[in-house]
């Protein structure tokens, strides 16, 4: 049960600069739903602009009955709203009732499989119902358990993880609503958790299709706004660069004109997915890297649904989260997160966050924010070995190495931040700004930071026994800068006696404005999305 979780680390050894020897353990605590909206207390002042509700999603429930998850990334959908009007704050959290969450609860045991756990039926059920079990895997049905993100399609909004599930839920009560299946709309097995939205508010996105009529490829999409999901464009395909193995993809770039899709040797490999259940061994067991292997990066146009002319090749790398591109005098800048293997995964299992003694992780690499630059313009008589890119303020290179091809060095603009936002109103345009959680030491963050990328200036907020979430740029209307706003950071408070809370910062300084208490416990979350309310 809950209890040995809650327990085990204890022992841990701990300075007073690293975390609560409990700290990792009560990351892995069932949660309570809180699904009547509860004023909060309030010290300091929220600004009187804020008017919307933050939506925060991400694992709540780790065991049911006598079984476990064993990676935190499993735990089934806690949804959060925070809800701003008039200098006032209410929250409320559910669990997501997705069809996992029905069926595990209903055998009480987890028997619907996720990314990091296998479930096997009941030992005492019958053979039969064994053979079928076995059955759903080979061909793996997804679970619905959608607790990465949220996502806007239409007026719509979903809960999501990264299969082809999401489920409509009610951005006001949290209450879930109908399950929708991409696939009834395109061929895609997978789709990711971080759209993009225009200034038309029309959402992009990109799916994986696995082995349909014998293809593997991608798929860029968009769902035009005024509509639902059943009015999806294609905007293109992209077979995969080997059949059997597609690339992950968690997320992408966009700009006015571009689509930023980063093929990279982390991928998934579908025979084994297949077996994987027979092996007795999980699907993120089939996620590969391969550092031998470089990365492509697709430039496609958004209008044609064509890719550029040019390829742009980089070392081997994983990327989970873009933070930005923009197109600046005939170059596509792109910006990432960027690891050299996959050790953040692995920090994820429940027994290594409990083996967790603060100290620096054994085997984790700190993320470094890279910088590519893509020339778009023809390579047509530019001499094999030159630099093609001419821009003053970054040293990101990319060298012809024969015709049609360009190997891209990125500029490192600093190390371990992650969880990047910006000012979302100027995506796909230049930005100066980026918000994130400090990883250097740890996948576990206890910092949050206002990163400047043009002087590398940083500036932290922490407080001690305290995991901030993700750090959410709220822009002020009509604001005179990009950095004019405030940042929403939800706290998960380990003091005892002392309530979680939601952090308020002031954009430009990085300085608290305002907390609201939620006199409660929050628990660690993964991604959200704000909902502004018409004035």
């Amino acid at each position: 049960g809950t209890d040995s979780i809650v327990h085990s680390a204890d022992s841990a050894r701990t300075s007073s600069s690293d975390l609560a020897p409990s700290m990792s353990a009560d990351l892995c605590k069932n949660a309570q739903e809180r699904p009547e909206p509860v004023k909060a207390e309030v010290k300091g002042n929220i600004p009187s602009w804020l008017q919307g509700t933050l939506l925060r999603n991400g694992p709540g429930i780790f065991s049911v009955g006598d079984t476990s998850y064993e990676h935190w990334f499993d735990g089934m959908s806690l949804m959060n709203g925070f809800t701003f009007k008039n200098g006032e704050m209410t929250h409320q959290s559910r669990f997501l009732r997705s069809d996992t969450y029905k069926a595990n609860m209903e055998a009480k045991r987890i028997v619907v499989s996720e990314m990091g756990t296998m479930a096997y039926p009941d030992p005492s059920k019958n053979f039969i119902s064994k053979a079928i079990t076995l059955l759903n895997h080979t061909i793996p049905d997804f679970t619905d358990n959608g607790a990465s993100n949220f996502i806007r399609y239409g007026s719509d909004y979903f809960a999501t993880s990264e299969t082809n599930y999401i489920r409509k839920i009610d951005p006001e009560t949290l209450e879930s609503q109908e399950k929708v299946d991409y696939t009834k709309y395109l061929p895609v097995s997978m789709v990711t958790s971080h759209p993009h939205y225009d200034k038309d508010g029309n959402t992009y996105n990109i799916g994986t299709t696995i082995a349909e009529k014998g293809k593997t490829k991608y798929v860029l999409f968009r769902v035009p706004d005024a509509l639902a999901l059943k009015s999806v464009e294609t905007i293109c395909s992209l077979p995969c660069r080997s059949l059997l193995t597609p690339s992950y993809c968690h997320s992408f770039g966009l700009t006015d004109n571009y689509i930023i899709f980063i093929e990279q040797p982390f991928k998934l490999d579908i025979l084994k997915m297949a077996t994987a259940y027979m092996r007795g061994v999980n699907w993120a067991s089939c996620l590969k890297f391969c550092p031998e292997e470089n990365t492509l990066i697709h430039l496609i146009d958004r209008k044609t649904g064509k890719s550029t002319e040019i390829k742009y090749y980089t070392g081997a790398m994983v990327v989970y989260h873009h933070v930005n591109a923009f197109e600046d005098n005939g170059h596509v800048i792109v910006d990432v997160i960027a690891y050299n293997d996959t050790s953040l995964y692995e920090m994820f299992y429940v027994r290594n966050l409990k083996n967790n003694t603060g100290v620096k992780d054994a085997g984790y690499s700190t993320p470094s924010y890279r910088r590519f630059v893509l020339p778009v313009s023809s390579d047509k008589g530019v001499a094999v070995g030159q630099n093609m890119v001419n821009l003053k303020y970054t040293t990101a290179s990319a060298v012809k190495e024969k015709e049609g091809k360009l190997v891209c060095q990125a500029e490192v603009l600093c190390e371990g931040l992650e969880l990047p936002k910006i000012n979302y109103d100027i995506n796909g345009k230049k930005h100066r700004f980026v918000y994130g959680n400090c990883v250097e030491k740890s996948a576990l963050a206890k910092q949050v930071v206002k990163f400047d990328t043009e002087t590398k200036n940083m500036v932290y907020w922490n407080e001690e026994n305290c995991l901030p979430s993700e750090a959410v740029f709220i822009p002020r209307p009509n604001g005179e800068s990009e950095d004019d706003g405030v940042v929403l950071v939800a706290v998960v408070n380990l003091n005892p006696g002392q309530s979680s809370f939601m952090l308020i910062l002031d954009g430009k300084t990085f300085k608290e404005v305002a907390r609201a208490n939620v006199n409660g416990e929050l628990h660690k979350d993964v991604h959200g999305l704000f909902i502004p309310h018409e004035s």
